[in-house]
């Protein structure tokens, strides 16, 4: 009888020895065809045109930042990347359409800062801010800029706060959507001096400048990209720009912290794709987008348009965000917004 038990705790084992052994080999052979396709991924890719998506409206600094780092991307991997607006909720359907779409390099996003603040402002969203995606690279950092149409009679930042503390809620500004980075922007701007404006959202920088030009809206709170030639051309006044220090693309224009010190709001725009993009494939888009940040052309475009060309690893990019979120989740409740 105890033989009989020995022979078959002895069989019991053997069986499960195998059982672990074939899903060892298994595991083995999975990861073999993970990486041969992988490797064969990266030697086609791209082999058909790319979709560069972003969340905001035509005009806007996403938009026009897509294109030209589409068009140097379709110069140098030899095939077309293509520009599409998934406008609303500040970028979020667009970040929503990009999480849930195949990771096979061919569905990309420019990602804003807005991203981020999007995480930090809605309670529930249909993906995570930070792990549904792969981060690929960013592409430029910015401040942004507070000015008013040239017919409005206040001539600086001091005057258009005192202006609101007098009557509050009745200064309005704009943003490219709630909770877009402009958006928290204004919101931390009057929080930050003690005083109500009115929040009035539109779908993209070209709206904004529109509405602000119109006098539909008075205060236009958006980037250097937007403002910059309606400035040059006299239709718009800046008062003072969000940088900690004075930004060379608006000679003359003071700070938000020379008037309410330790103010500071700089963003950025960068590249992801959904998660599970192939690692040939992160490494090689990676690759060719700090290439294209290093054009001389492509540079000193972005430097026209008021940002700074940057790049990084996607590492570091991933790390950005999430402290991104963190920093807006900080704004958000300390501002006392209320998340939606």
């Amino acid at each position: 009888m105890a033989d009989a038990r020995l022979a078959s705790c002895n069989n019991e084992t053997h069986k499960r020895r195998r059982q672990m052994f074939r899903r060892t080999i298994a595991a083995i052979a999975a990861t073999c065809l993970a990486l041969a396709f992988g490797s064969a991924a990266a030697d086609d890719y791209p082999s058909r045109p790319i979709s560069l998506v972003h969340g905001f409206g035509a005009g806007g600094n996403a938009d026009v930042l897509s294109r030209l780092i589409g068009e140097r991307l379709q110069a140098s991997m030899g095939q077309p990347v293509v520009v599409e607006a998934k406008t609303g909720a500040g970028g979020t359907i667009a970040s929503n359409l990009v999480a849930k779409a195949k990771p096979d390099g061919y569905t990309l996003i420019m990602q804003t800062g807005g991203h981020a603040v999007s995480g930090a402002l809605y309670k529930a969203l249909p993906y995570d801010t930070v792990e549904d995606f792969d981060w690929v690279s960013t592409v430029t950092t910015f401040p942004f800029v507070i000015g008013v149409r040239a017919e409005n009679p206040v001539q600086t930042l001091a005057e258009l706060l005192e202006r609101a503390k007098r009557e509050p809620g009745k200064v309005t500004f704009t943003s490219v959507g709630v909770g877009s980075t402009q958006h928290l922007t204004g919101e931390l701007l009057a929080s930050t001096a003690g005083v109500q404006m009115l929040h009035i959202p539109y779908r993209g920088g070209g709206a904004t400048i529109a509405a602000v030009l119109a006098g539909d809206v008075e205060v236009l709170v958006d980037t250097i990209t937007v403002a910059g030639p309606h400035i040059k051309a006299g239709k718009i006044r800046p008062l003072a720009v969000t940088s900690a220090q004075p930004w060379p693309a608006l000679q003359g224009v003071p700070t938000v912290a020379s008037a309410l010190p330790g103010f500071e709001v700089r963003s950025w725009l960068g590249i992801a794709a959904p998660k599970g993009l192939p690692a040939p494939v992160l490494a090689r888009l990676n690759a060719e987008i700090r290439k294209a940040l290093e054009h001389p052309e492509t540079k000193a475009r972005i430097e026209a348009a008021g940002s700074e060309a940057r790049g990084n690893a996607p590492e570091e990019m991933k790390k950005m965000v999430a402290s991104e979120v963190a920093r807006w989740q900080k704004v958000v409740a300390d501002a006392g917004i209320e998340r939606r």
